[in-house]
């Protein structure tokens, strides 16, 4: 059988997609574009209207160009849509994101049947390159219990759910032992790892014996709510040649009275004294944030603090969300919309500054050494602090090197040192 997998959304979906692939290789499948093949599972994500949107056309894309193929649509868009997904074309099943781990079963797919001619029993697949992907992105946790004003995430990945520590240690030695060098730790609510296990796990804990055990890996933390990145795991990652100096802090917002209408549990002067220090203590580190911009009641003085904080802060790069109205949300209730026009032309601004943000830290790099692998065709290279750079050809992909970073007309290169 020929597969594709069409993901959307946050590094949790990629892991998961990555999960079922590897599922489907190890049973004989072979990857195939969209057009050609006789299975096409597509990963949806809901955070945003024009997710939502960008699934559907791809949907009725696929509908359209392979009208034999067999598409199976998962996700959060699936979850909280599931009979809009479903009429979308007559192929169509769904299945739900609490179902997703077994989502081959759920379909009923006898390997022996549908992958040839064994009996059933599938080997070892999982390799750096599976899926384009060199770094391996593992899932310690899913759901949330945050109540967030705008997120309508709760209700389609559920309560917050982990694995336990002994499960993760057995699948970072997994993947180890397949020739993983990079390993992306990522949760719906990472922060919350192990408060619902009962045994006195926590996020520090469980990145603690992970760079005890690292050996020749670098593990790199996912996105992390301000009010979870403790001083004790700022510290860890400063001393740690094993945990990647690269934070990715969502913020949404830098006005104390829209944080407050969004839910969300801290204020500006907190999240500025978190990232200070980060810089303060790892000069080099990388630090990524989300905004949202148009959230409704959104002032233009609430704007203007928002831009005059992102303009001084030591955030390394930002990505920008307009505000998308979720039904089944607190946001949605609200008065005080904003049009779309200003949406877009606040989120074109805040946008720019990032930009500026980021050309800034390429240029504080300039001429330093970063640790990095190399990805793609083995001359791309990113940098334990997040970097993308170009160096010469003539390495492989899944190389450990070490790069002097270089601006030139092009941006930042590196030269293998």
């Amino acid at each position: 059988m020929k597969y594709s997998i069409v993901t959307f959304g946050c590094r949790v979906n990629q892991a998961d997609s990555f999960q079922i692939e590897e599922q489907l290789v190890a049973c004989g499948g072979a990857a195939a574009s969209t057009r050609d093949a006789d299975l096409v599972i597509v990963n949806t994500c809901s955070v945003t209207s024009s997710a939502d949107q960008g699934a559907r056309q791809i949907l009725r894309k696929i509908a359209r160009e392979n009208p034999g193929a067999r598409i199976v649509v998962t996700g959060c868009y699936a979850t909280r849509r599931p009979d809009e997904v479903a009429g979308l074309a007559d192929t169509i099943q769904i299945v739900p994101n609490d179902r997703k781990d077994r989502l081959a079963d759920e379909i009923g797919l006898s390997t022996s049947e549908r992958f040839g001619d064994g009996d059933g029993a599938c080997g070892a697949s999982i390799a750096p390159g599976l899926a384009g992907r060199t770094a391996f992105t593992l899932r310690v946790q899913t759901g949330c219990d945050q109540t967030c004003a705008y997120c309508i995430i709760p209700s389609t990945r559920g309560t917050g759910r982990s694995r336990s520590l002994r499960d993760v240690m057995a699948e970072v030695d997994r993947v180890r032992q397949a020739g993983y060098r990079e390993v992306a730790i990522t949760g719906v609510h990472l922060g919350s790892y192990g408060r619902d296990l009962s045994d006195g796990s926590t996020l520090l804990g469980l990145l603690s014996e992970i760079e005890r055990h690292a050996a020749d890996m670098r593990f790199r933390v996912s996105s992390l709510e301000p009010m979870d990145c403790s001083d004790e795991i700022v510290d860890l990652v400063g001393r740690s040649s094993s945990l990647a100096p690269h934070f990715h802090l969502p913020l949404q917002h830098a006005s104390d009275s829209m944080l407050v209408a969004m839910r969300r549990p801290y204020n500006l002067e907190y999240y500025s004294r978190l990232v200070d220090r980060i810089r303060r203590e790892i000069p080099h580190a990388s630090i990524g944030t989300d905004i949202i911009v148009g959230f409704p009641g959104e002032t233009d003085e609430d704007f203007a603090v928002l831009g005059a904080y992102l303009r001084e802060s030591p955030i390394t790069h930002v990505h920008v969300f307009p505000y998308s109205d979720r039904p089944g949300t607190a946001a949605t209730a609200l008065p005080h919309k904003l049009h779309g026009t200003i949406v877009r032309e606040r989120a074109r601004v805040i946008r720019a500054i990032g930009h500026e943000l980021n050309k800034g830290f390429h240029q504080a790099q300039n001429g330093t050494v970063r640790a990095g692998l190399t990805i793609e065709d083995g001359s791309l290279v990113v940098t334990d602090n997040y970097l993308k750079v170009r160096i010469p050809p003539g390495r492989l992909r899944n190389e450990w090197v070490n790069v002097l970073l270089t601006n030139d007309s092009s941006g930042l290169v590196g030269a293998v040192v």
